[in-house]
């Protein structure tokens, strides 16, 4: 089993600490989300990393600096993406959210083919310096982001070519100049003069077992697609393992229906991405290609806040039912049946932060009756513990969150229902749009974090309900929104028999002096993100939406909400460490 480590106590520092691309960051008090929400540099100056979408990483943040540098102009700024039509897709959002959209232009780079990784294209999106919040929004709602990993190789290619630059200018020795003279192979310069540290690395993870070699890449993803998809027979630890499987055995494995109890399904229904936002993001893009694009879609639920971004900014705009409840859902059938036609339906089962699930069998029969398509975000579920398939068009996940459970790699995933009415429709928009822009390097930490999922899965969920069960009686707290004890029934029909309750919850103690005390006195690691290994908290309300605090709660959201994402330690540990958290608060 994973061993956790110790989390940081500094602000900014990485979580995991010394970890180069790690997907959280150590925000140790209540003031510390506060302080980086308003952009103190008290608190952003000192940030090693942050969340990828929301912080963009500081290897692409020295890639794009450095390629502004030579192909920008005075008070201009720039943002970077992996392929073409992202970047024209971004000068499109500008188009709409940007006066000065004639000075937008996109610069086509390339790097590589470098050592044994293939070539690396940047597409780099440049405009005026005031333009940056306009394009950050499109890379923070899209989530088609850079790989951090990729930005690290791009840096290393640029170092090597300015390193043999200088050694072509300078004069060569007397004793080596002539026809005969040979120039000394350069191996490549890494920033912060970190090449012993990284080929170490690199030795480590190839060599133990760890990491399969980068030529295995192509091989991982197939492992991915499969696993997602759940018609592995086992859980092999290796991934020349998968490969053994027959054309017929997966078959088999398929005419079984799988770990999701859909038959027919393969991992050709599985679809990558860099993130699960850029899953979200793309299932409706799917939905406006396979039915009327002029259709508003319905956000069902309070649901983590890109979404509904990507639903407001993206096409016709959305209806939006916050509270997601049983009359929500009458209210939705009354519009449908008045005439009303709509494109589709986005929900999270559970949803992120109150843990609340939809009536899907429900749900269900209105897409069918009225035609429209059902997106449900599995990822605080996850296929372990629940089955929303058998009553979607699309599940989409956040990979990098309880899958890889090492919160150092970023992915996402879009598993489409062979069995539903616009599957052929939808295959057909992602056979001739979808993009494989998963990098090679993300595909093997994903591959192989994920290995253990099911056996780590099982374990918080019975740390967070031992957890769960300890706070709903505890004095002090409020309340805990956990799925055992909010829309149970509904959550309880798509729970697989063998699954729990996952390993997020959300808690309120009596006030936000309160829980200021209990957030400060928290001994576990402390920023965004969720699904970890090791337990997360953070005050979701001031981080997803500090700028609408008031509205969030109109939807039951208060901005003195908790949410803890729990992980694998020791179950006394854990309900030691929230007790003396909760016997801090002295109000």
């Amino acid at each position: 089993m994973t061993t956790v480590p110790e989390p940081p106590t500094t602000v900014g520092a990485a979580i995991p600490a010394n970890t180069p691309h790690a997907v959280s960051v150590m925000f140790p008090k209540w003031q510390d989300n506060i302080y980086y929400e308003e952009g103190n540099p008290i608190v952003t100056s000192r940030m090693e990393c942050g969340y990828p979408r929301f912080f963009i990483h500081p290897f692409i943040q020295k890639l794009c600096t450095r390629l502004l540098s030579k192909y920008g102009k005075p008070k201009e700024s720039a943002i970077l993406f992996p392929s073409r039509k992202i970047a024209e897709r971004c000068r499109e959002f500008m188009k709409r959210y940007y006066s000065e959209t004639e000075t937008v232009r996109i610069v086509e780079l390339k790097f590589g083919p470098y050592e044994k990784y293939p070539a690396m294209p940047i597409f780099m999106v440049v405009f005026p310096e005031d333009g940056f919040k306009v394009a950050k929004q499109f890379w923070q709602h899209s989530g088609d982001i850079l790989s951090s990993r990729m930005a690290e190789r791009c840096l290393e290619v640029l170092d090597q070519q300015e390193k043999e630059e200088q050694e072509q200018e300078k004069p060569l020795p007397m004793g080596n100049r002539g026809r005969y003279a040979r120039k000394k192979q350069q191996s490549p310069e890494l920033p912060s003069g970190e090449e012993r540290q990284v080929e170490a690395a690199q030795y480590v993870e190839e060599r133990y077992g760890r990491n399969l070699p980068i030529e295995f890449a192509d091989q991982a993803k197939v492992a991915l697609r499969r696993r997602i998809a759940g018609i592995l027979a086992t859980e092999s630890q290796h991934i020349q393992d998968y490969q053994k499987a027959t054309e017929s055995e997966l078959e088999s494995q398929r005419a079984l229906q799988g770990d999701r109890g859909i038959k027919g399904l393969s991992e050709q229904d599985v679809y990558l991405y860099p993130c699960g936002m850029s899953a979200i993001f793309h299932a409706h893009r799917c939905a406006m290609a396979a039915l009327d694009s002029s259709r508003k879609s319905v956000c069902f639920g309070f649901p983590y806040t890109d979404t509904l971004k990507i639903l407001q900014k993206f096409g016709a705009g959305c209806y939006f039912y916050g509270l997601g409840e049983d009359k929500d859902i009458d209210e939705v059938e009354a519009k449908l049946k008045s005439g009303e036609r709509i494109l589709s339906l986005f929900c999270e089962v559970p949803s992120n932060p109150l843990l609340k699930s939809p009536d899907l069998k429900r749900l269900r029969q209105l897409a069918d009756e009225y035609d429209f398509i059902i997106v449900v975000d599995e990822t605080l579920g996850n296929f372990s513990n629940v089955n929303v398939l058998q009553h979607a068009d699309m599940v989409v996940s956040s990979l990098t969150k309880v899958f890889s459970g090492d919160s150092n790699v970023m992915g996402g995933s879009m598993v489409l229902n062979p069995n539903r009415k616009h599957y052929q429709a939808i295959k057909a928009h992602q056979d001739t749009e979808f993009e494989d822009l998963m990098w090679c390097e993300d595909a093997l930490f994903m591959e192989r974090n994920s290995r253990n999922f099911k056996a780590r899965s099982k374990v918080i969920n019975a740390n967070a309900e031992a957890l769960c069960d300890y706070l709903v009686d505890h004095p002090k707290v409020d309340k805990v929104f956990y799925p055992k004890f909010v829309c149970r029934n509904h959550y309880d029909a798509v729970k697989n028999p063998s699954g729990g309750y996952g390993g997020l919850f959300s808690m309120m103690v009596k006030n936000e002096k309160a829980a200021q005390q209990f957030y400060d006195n928290l001994h576990c690691a402390k920023g965004p993100s969720l699904g970890t290994n090791f337990t997360l908290a953070s005050p979701y309300t001031i981080l997803a939406h500090y700028t609408e605090l008031d509205w969030a709660e109109e939807f039951g959201v208060s901005r003195y909400l908790v949410r803890v994402s729990v992980g694998l330690e020791e179950r006394d540990h854990l309900l030691k460490t929230f007790g003396n958290a909760l016997n801090a608060i002295d109000v």
